[in-house]
């Protein structure tokens, strides 16, 4: 069996029986978490295991016209040199389309495609090996998002064939949406202003902090069992069976500890390696990765290019928009088909505009494949339109946060897909609020030595001493799908059982949720708490012996694992409860009034009418059940019409931002939010979710940039590629609605993915507040504020 290096966790989740829903308990993991004793994917250990590596490619695009392993085969130590000529069953695999090799057949694709995998007695055995490779390569002209595109304009300067990244083509999906008359002549003519922009949105990395690793054991039956840091225990497994040639159950997957995720993990990386590895050295192989291969070895956020128009009248209300997007999609296919779904459907942002035409595309580049991250989509979208409402505001002398009020979508608007907002939408009311939040005072503090650097742009490395400092005040809004979309069979299993261990009620709770930091095993915990009126809740290793929990995405899994465990706590109840009435004749009337709460058996009034203890004897109640949100469908192909999403969810922000226009340094001095998140399941968890999508927001808006030049990555480290730290991040003021959705269990929102959005426009707006500049690209970098 595996072990861990360091304590295993998570298993018992002990806490008085007040701590249910819409409390704040302490998270199972947190102290182990603080003190460095929490087991993370990279301490698997195995006495027995070998180290899995790959040979990646140097080159964007290439043809391999040979490889040689006989010296890496021939160094002592080495167990295993596989190419795609090993491979077992399929060659190919991904998440919505099979079009990615496992392991490069005849091309590469984009800079750090895996070629070769071995495995060695040592890390740096394995190093070694990889370095005696010998690679023949045709190098290609790489394609990028604009010959992908229209390579005609480009002259043919190869041949016409250089211009396909895949045979089928270039486009990996399109969606088109129309609503009202779209831009036609007629509808032009109603609007007494049109403002046309165009924007862009450079690659944002996930930056989670633990290298993507985990650890494949060969089983006696021929199987394999993978403990790995993941985001969806059953679709890794569902690509790895057919390449691994081996029924679903004997490829068996255990969460193992996650270091961070947001969308990055979705996909499979070195999963179905080190799982080749072990079944063909019959030994235990672990692969971790260093930051370099982390960059390489998993999805990013899609660059976007958005052309927006919108026309409105003189008394500020829109009257069209008219969008065309285009998606770096990189490489492979990934989620693209998914994202450029939400970038067409959510474009033209929470607000009702008659007449709207939407065009969005995903193209094939050779750059690193692109998928699914926080927002999904529409954090893109979000930049572009919202800076779009505040250049309409300006054109009609209208204050920014009033003109959004004005056209902003409430409960019973129409979606462009023609979609009815069933359920609270207090867009107008999300502004107002952040709008009345106590601006910050301007920084005054002095010292001996004159201003405190600490509260000026570049203060600490002593690059001002406040000469140029102007202040700028930013707002933005966004919508945010919930949950698959689009007809996806979205659902979720869990399992409950309620025995007595040790003189009391004990429950034990299974699902396959990927806990990657949101917190979900609490949650899980304070439902059962509330529905069964337990103390103890035991969470069971998240593994592939239970039914899927869908991905660790999409805000989805407090509304589907959530929705899962109340459902299934409430078919445990009602066995109690059945038992009750067949022990003590409890009409069913009766039995229907009852509560469980303290271990008890409570009728409406708190009178105790029995004990979980003795109802449950020596018989133990176990059910299991699949929860399902109301069904979904496809956007129409022609017209983008449709039921698409099951819930949306709302986030203003207000950005006060400090700018150094000499030196072009940008502080972020607040970033206040305000979203209606339904129901606090556990209001602490939530508000923490708001502080970290908005400051991943802030990231995007003024750092995070993957910098690809003819499809190299230039700054795989975090030496180069910068991310927020304590001393970008500011004040972050929170105001928290609860409009309970009729539709959703206990009326919840999913939180997570919706600061991610607003945060990202309102700090831009702030600093073209203060700037006077225009900035339509993010990230925003000093040289774009200083003009040199």
């Amino acid at each position: 069996m595996a072990t861990l290096t360091k304590p295993q966790n998570l298993r018992d989740v002990a806490a008085p029986g007040r701590d249910g829903v819409g409390a704040s308990p302490m998270r199972p993991d947190g102290i182990l978490k603080v003190k460095g004793d929490f087991a993370y994917a990279s301490d698997l250990w195995h006495e027995d295991m070998l180290w899995g590596m790959a040979l990646r490619s140097p080159h964007a695009r290439a043809r391999i016209r040979s490889v040689d392993v006989a010296a890496a085969l021939a160094q002592p130590g080495v167990y295993a040199v596989l190419t795609h000529e090993d491979i077992p069953g399929s060659k190919f695999y991904g998440l919505e389309i099979r079009d990615q090799p496992v392991l490069a057949i005849d091309e590469v694709r984009f800079h750090g495609e895996p070629i070769v995998i071995v495995a060695a007695d040592h890390p740096e055995t394995a190093r070694r090996a990889i370095a005696k490779i010998v690679v023949d390569y045709d190098v290609l002209p790489p394609i990028g998002p604009a010959q992908a595109l229209d390579p005609e304009r480009y002259g043919y300067v190869h041949a016409p064939a250089d211009y396909k990244a895949h045979a089928s083509g270039n486009i990996v999906h399109s969606q088109h949406i129309h609503h009202g008359d779209g831009d036609s002549a007629e509808v032009r003519a109603l609007a007494d202003v049109i403002v046309r922009g165009e924007y862009e949105v450079g690659m944002q990395d996930q930056a989670f902090l633990g290298p993507e690793s985990g650890l494949a054991v060969p089983a006696e039956d021929g199987g394999i069992d993978l403990y790995i840091a993941t985001q969806w225990l059953h679709v890794d497994q569902q690509q790895m069976c057919p390449v691994l040639g081996l029924p679903p159950e004997k490829v068996r997957l255990t969460l193992a500890g996650v270091g961070g995720a947001f969308g990055g993990r979705e996909d499979i990386s070195m999963q179905v390696h080190a799982c080749l590895l072990a079944q063909h050295t019959g030994k235990p192989v672990k692969i971790v990765y260093n930051r370099e291969e982390s960059f390489f070895g998993h999805v990013h956020r899609h660059p976007a290019t958005m052309v927006f128009e919108h026309g409105a009248t003189r008394d500020g209300r829109l009257v069209f928009v008219k969008a065309e997007i285009v998606l770096d999609g990189g490489a492979y296919a990934s989620a693209s088909p998914a994202v450029v779904g939400n970038a067409a459907s959510l474009g033209i942002g929470p607000y009702v505009i008659p007449h709207a035409v939407v065009d969005s595309t995903a193209v094939y580049t050779n750059n690193p494949p692109c998928g699914a991250m926080r927002g999904f989509g529409a954090v893109q979208m979000c930049f572009g339109y919202e800076s779009q409402m505040d250049r309409l505001a300006a054109e009609l002398g209208l204050d920014p946060v009033e003109f959004r009020r004005l056209n902003a979508m409430e409960q019973g608007s129409a979606l462009p897909t023609g979609q009815i907002v069933d359920a609270p939408a207090p867009v107008a009311e999300l502004l107002r609020r952040v709008k009345e939040m106590p601006l910050p005072e301007v920084a005054n503090r002095r010292t001996a030595n004159g201003p405190d650097l600490r509260e000026l742009p570049g203060g600490l490395s002593n690059s001002t001493h406040g000469e140029g400092v102007v202040r700028g005040i930013g707002y933005a809004v966004g919508i945010k799908n919930v949950g698959f979309s689009e007809g996806f069979d979205d659902y979720s299993t869990a399992r409950v059982r309620l025995e007595v261990i040790g003189g009391a009620p004990v429950a034990l709770v299974h699902t396959a949720m990927a806990e990657v930091g949101q917190g979900g095993v609490t949650v899980q915990a304070q439902i059962v708490r509330t529905e069964l009126g337990v103390d103890q809740v035991t969470m069971a290793p998240a593994d592939t012996r239970v039914g899927s929990a869908g991905s660790t995405s999409a805000s989805r899994q407090t509304y589907m694992t959530g929705g899962a465990v109340k459902q299934t706590a409430e078919a445990v109840r009602t066995v109690l409860l059945a038992r009750g009435r067949d022990r003590y004749g409890w009409a069913p009337a009766f039995a229907a009034s009852l509560r469980l709460s303290g271990g008890k058996v409570l009728t409406a009034a708190g009178e105790v009418v029995a004990d979980l203890v003795d109802l449950l004897g020596d018989e133990p109640v176990d059910e299991t059940t699949e929860f399902r949100h109301r069904p979904t469908e496809a956007f129409d192909r022609v017209t983008g019409q449709g039921f698409g999403h099951v819930q949306y969810t709302f986030c203003a922000h207000r950005a006060v931002v400090d700018v150094d226009v000499e030196l072009g340094l940008v502080k972020v001095v607040e970033l206040a939010a305000a979203q209606d998140v339904g129901k606090a399941i556990n209001p602490l968890a939530v508000v923490g979710q708001i502080h970290g999508g908005s400051t991943q927001g802030l990231g995007l808006a003024v750092m995070e940039e993957i910098v690809v030049k003819d499809g190299k990555v230039r700054n795989p480290s975090f030496t180069d590629y910068l991310i927020p730290t304590i001393l970008d991040t500011p004040p972050m003021p929170v105001d928290m609605l609860e409009l309970a959705d009729p539709h959703a269990p206990y009326g919840l929102r999913g939180a997570g993915e919706a600061p991610t959005l607003s945060s990202t426009p309102a700090i831009v707006a702030a600093i073209r507040a203060a700037t006077g500049l225009p900035l339509n690209r993010v990230p925003i970098r000093p040289e774009h504020l200083t003009g040199t």
